[in-house]
């Protein structure tokens, strides 16, 4: 090769090709032959017009605008598809799954009061989370690529702990409480029950439950 021109062999009689190239029976496949990566090399070192420079270092020298304080803290989870965060002064601990005892007379069908269920040694409500919020979790599938780990999320409302099972803990979101977003109904659907808007780390969007009105729906379930 001279100059600046790439040979694009790959795509003449390589893989891309018609593979008529001696070579193939070697290396298989064009990327682990030494002109595919000679012509990679060429392409990023190949020579770039002023307009381009210009527009870039534009681009560059522009001031990233400077980040809101974070002042807020909330503990992040998933209930089948939805992220779902609670203020941090609401979360306890977090636990391992356990078996929930059912109530007599308490714990009927549909009812997002479950039972009880030990935490650390100590008798403790149990609260479906989806059904306190109408969440459909019928057929949700695991999450692709990763592990996820069912747990008690424990919740402490004055001094009486609720434990709701969840799909998953993300952790702590700490945000700046200017930047929460307002929740946005999707196409026929409401915002969740007891939204009080969205927040977001690097990893995950979440919807953040408004702690007085949760902390008002766990108690009306004990009554």
């Amino acid at each position: 090769m001279n100059g600046s021109v790439v040979n694009d062999c790959w795509r003449r009689i390589g893989v891309a090709g018609d593979a008529s190239c001696a070579e193939l029976a070697r290396h298989v496949h064009c990327r682990n032959c030494g002109n595919y990566a000679e012509a990679a090399q060429r392409s990023l070192q190949r020579p770039v017009d002023a307009a381009y420079r210009e527009a870039w270092a534009r681009e560059l020298a522009r001031p990233e605008p400077p980040p809101l304080p974070t002042d807020s803290a909330a503990m992040a989870f998933r209930v089948g598809h939805e992220w779902l965060a609670v203020p941090l002064a609401l979360a306890q601990s977090v636990a391992p799954l356990a078996p929930v005892h059912r109530l007599p007379h308490r714990s009927s069908p549909g009812s997002a009061l479950l039972g009880i269920v030990n935490v650390g040694g100590r008798l403790v409500p149990a609260v479906s989370p989806a059904r306190l919020l109408g969440i459909d979790t019928d057929g949700v599938p695991p999450p692709l690529g990763r592990h996820a780990f069912a747990r008690l999320l424990v919740l402490a409302v004055r001094a009486q702990p609720f434990a709701l099972p969840v799909d998953e803990v993300h952790g702590v979101i700490r945000y700046a409480g200017a930047a929460v977003r307002p929740p946005a109904a999707t196409v026929g659907q409401a915002p969740l029950p007891l939204l009080a808007g969205v927040v977001a780390d690097s990893a995950i969007e979440a919807g953040l439950l408004d702690g007085p009105r949760l902390e008002r729906q766990l108690e009306g379930l004990l009554r």
